[in-house]
């Protein structure tokens, strides 16, 4: 199963690759970079697989590439408790 089929999957597989950007010194602003890279990868070259994915895929189609950094912002804040750390 892939983590995109689940919200709670991808969200802890997101937060354990944040742990591991953040114990290897990437800072904040790298991370959050980093995040809007792969949200606009995954927007143009991935189909949503759940609701919520769909639901950012929608939102991010009609954001500005500020409003996107936004979102990617939200979502490094919104991951940073999960994973298994």
């Amino acid at each position: 199963m892939s983590v995109l089929n689940s919200w709670d999957s991808w969200k802890n597989f997101l937060g354990d690759r944040l742990h591991q950007a953040e114990d290897k010194g990437m800072h904040n602003e790298a991370v959050t970079d980093l995040a809007y890279q792969i949200g606009d990868y995954l927007a143009k070259e991935v189909d949503p697989k759940n609701d919520q994915e769909k639901v950012l895929a929608d939102l991010w189609s009609v954001a500005t590439p500020e409003e996107q950094h936004a979102i990617a912002s939200m979502m490094v804040k919104l991951v940073q408790n999960n994973g298994t750390r």
